[in-house]
């Protein structure tokens, strides 16, 4: 009887495996990318260089801004490009830093720094620091506007790659997963899967599919006509979301199209360099993904045991109680799992070995996503540079 059980749980594992591998957008491929260089001799049919304005909400960055400014004033885009950094009320010296760089560089004209007004009721800290430098970009209406975060170093033509993308395609948002930092122990055995999770979530190819309503977009990059953002009257229809990326991607596609991709150049700074910190970066928002319902949380936790954990145990059953048909059963499942993964873990120069652990690591997201829950109900919310999130806030 425990035999067919598990020969049976193991078959829907293997059919699920195959469903996502086959018709659930091809997301695994993590083949959709921005990562071609460009020559600034090159043809490309663009009459005039839009004029573009980066704003970096920045709360108590010091150890990455000087970085994060440097990049873009390094840019070697030919069109109008300024900076507008919004300092939400740092207690380290983020802004002093930041204006030092584009001193150094001579370049002091093209960066703007505002102080940061005090949080409204409402709003989440981010996307207050965003919508101030929105409605700073009123008065001078640039063709574009560059949401990034202050972890974030671009490559050089960054600007530029995401100008040609945009204007070729006629498209009112461009958006990038930027390479996350992939260094300490902990960073290479979940940063990756993280990445994968995100893709499952948003298949890429759905995303960036006018005819699909799947929206979203990664916050540390995401490229936007600033007509567009006029019309859904800035952020502040979003202002209470936690995953704010996500939220924005949505507003936008629900009137034009938008393009979600990866890219290996441009990267974030932030280090994880514990478990704890991966873990409270998750905890964050996991509960919030789920719009904080028991009965998804239930129906998560389930589903990540069928189709992520079954598997290796079952093999280990199989093997134990010598029910062949359960372990080749088990095993076809596990395969799939880690040939799903492989893609995503080349961009972090992973191997397939690390990829059959991907049980493993999937058993951590689901004890943090657990954890989330438990930090909800407890009334902890989510914390982020000093600030507690909780449902009333988003709402």
């Amino acid at each position: 009887m425990v035999e067919v059980i598990l020969f049976s749980l193991s078959g829907l594992s293997v059919v699920i495996w195959l469903y996502l591998l086959f018709f659930w957008g091809q997301f695994w491929r993590a083949d959709q990318r921005l990562d071609t260089p460009l020559s600034l001799d090159a043809d490309i049919d663009i009459e005039r260089w839009p004029a573009v304005a980066v704003v970096i909400p920045a709360r108590n960055e010091a150890e990455l801004i000087g970085k994060a400014v440097r990049s873009h004033l390094n840019q070697t885009y030919p069109g109008d490009l300024s900076i507008v950094l919004i300092d939400d009320q740092s207690t380290d010296q983020t802004s002093v830093i930041a204006a030092q760089v584009a001193q150094d560089l001579g370049k002091s004209e093209a960066l703007t720094i505002l102080p940061g007004s005090p949080l409204p009721p409402g709003w989440t800290g981010k996307l207050w620091a965003m919508e101030q430098g929105y409605r700073f970009l009123q008065q001078h209406s640039p063709d574009y506007i560059l949401f990034t975060d202050a972890d974030i170093e671009h490559t050089p033509q960054n600007t530029q790659q995401l100008i040609t993308k945009a204007e070729t395609e006629g498209l009112d948002l461009v958006s990038l997963m930027v390479q996350l930092r992939c260094q300490s122990f902990w960073e290479k055995q979940l940063i990756p899967a993280f990445v994968f999770f995100f893709q499952m979530l948003y298949p890429f190819p759905w995303v960036n599919n006018p005819n699909r309503k799947t929206a979203a977009a990664a916050g540390g990059c995401t490229f936007i006509r600033f007509s567009a953002l006029n019309n859904i009257q800035g952020l502040q229809p979003i202002r209470h979301a936690l995953i704010d990326d996500c939220a924005l991607g949505t507003a936008i596609k629900a009137n034009g199209s938008i393009w979600l991709g990866l890219s290996t150049t441009t990267r974030s700074l932030r280090k994880y360099p514990t478990l704890q910190n991966i873990w409270a970066m998750v905890t964050r928002s996991a509960y919030t993904q789920l719009n904080y319902s028991p009965w998804l949380l239930v129906g998560t936790v389930f589903g990540m045991a069928l189709v992520y954990l079954l598997p290796p145990i079952s093999v280990l059953l199989g093997l134990y109680l010598g029910a062949w048909p359960v372990t080749t059963m088990g095993l076809t499942g596990w395969l799939l799992m880690a040939i799903s993964y492989r893609p995503t873990l080349q961009l972090y120069s992973g191997t397939f070995l690390q990829a059959l652990g991907l049980p493993a690591v999937a058993l951590l997201y689901t004890a943090m996503t657990l954890d989330s829950a438990r930090q909800h109900w407890a009334g902890k919310g989510g914390t982020w540079k000093g600030r507690v999130y909780t449902e009333a806030t988003e709402r």
